[in-house]
């Protein structure tokens, strides 16, 4: 497989006051490397204020990244000018959480649709035109919508134009925020199908950001998970799910409810709070939680190496198969 964007060492720090002068780093993104290849859907998951919003403005660049490289189609995007940027970002689209705030509440769906053709100068007012009335349809709505404001549509309907927005572009690239937290789940399954239907149609590949570990099985090729600004462990949705080789993942996938209540499964309980992204613990960012933890997990960080094949661990306590 080809791939599309590699991160390499990636951070980002937000200084915060402390005391009178003194500063402290908030190590929201510290460290990450991945890789994401042409026509996948690579899921990162994780609990809330792990850093994974934070990663994908970063990676578009919304968000400045403190270090690191951002690698799309073999370009530096940390090494292109704001106007370059702004070019490349034709490429690669957001589709946000929250599909309210998300829209101009001013603006009507054909004008919200139009502003991106308008910014890149893409078509003539009669292009424009078919185009939005085009990609309206593609997400499932009439064109008689384009008219009416974000307020008169439920969650979903705007998720829809979230998307469409996104997509007008054709982009090769679309970063999804937790697209379908906000919205009733009997609508998740319907916004999930539609991006997989997108997808198939337009060749897209998807970094989809969520802390829903049964929205990701749904959706996912691979599966990254994050812990305290870092990737611990990266597999295969399906090796990940029967498998997991790290305690935070065990410890995650434990907590899914099954559907079955004469099934039961062991619920693995996390000792302790999660850890300040402003004072990460020594070595190892999991061994104050870990029940497995040795000496060299409080001193020494381990790396995120294949432990087995295409399946990557970050633990000191995992051997290589």
């Amino acid at each position: 497989m080809k791939a599309l964007m590699e991160v390499k060492n990636l951070k980002k720090h937000f200084p915060v006051k402390s005391g009178f002068s003194k500063k402290a780093m908030v190590k929201a993104v510290d460290g990450l490397e991945f890789t994401v290849y042409e026509g996948e859907t690579l899921s990162i998951v994780g609990e809330s204020g792990c850093g994974k919003s934070t990663m994908g403005r970063c990676l578009l660049r919304l968000i400045e990244p403190t270090e690191g490289q951002i690698l799309f189609e073999g370009q530096d995007l940390m090494q292109l000018s704001p106007e370059e940027m702004r070019l490349r970002r034709r490429d690669m689209q957001l589709v946000f959480q929250d599909p309210f705030s998300s829209l101009n509440p001013r603006k009507t769906i054909r004008q919200i649709l139009m502003e991106p053709l308008i910014v890149h100068n893409i078509g003539n007012t009669a292009e424009k035109k078919a185009k939005v009335e085009w990609i309206i349809e593609k997400v499932g709505l009439s064109p008689d919508y384009l008219n009416r404001y974000p307020h008169e549509f439920s969650g979903g309907q705007r998720q829809r134009v979230g998307i469409a927005r996104a997509l007008i572009l054709q982009p090769k690239l679309i970063v999804a925020d937790e697209p379908v937290s906000a919205l009733d789940v009997s609508i998740q399954a319907q916004i999930l199908n539609l991006m997989h239907d997108l997808q198939k149609e337009f060749k897209l590949t998807y970094i989809f950001i969520s802390h829903d570990l049964s929205v990701v099985k749904h959706i996912s090729d691979r599966v990254a998970v994050m812990y305290l600004g870092k990737i611990v462990e990266i597999a295969h949705k399906s090796k990940l799910y029967q498998s997991p080789q790290h305690p935070y993942t065990k410890a995650l996938l434990s907590s899914v409810p099954l559907p079955n209540p004469d099934v039961k499964k062991e619920r693995i309980l996390l000792e302790g709070d999660l850890p300040s992204p402003s004072n990460p613990p020594t070595g190892c960012s999991f061994h104050p939680r870990c029940q497995n933890a040795v000496e060299a997990c409080k001193n020494r960080a381990p790396i995120l190496e294949e432990k087995a094949d295409h399946h990557l661990v970050s633990c000191h306590l995992i051997e290589k198969r």
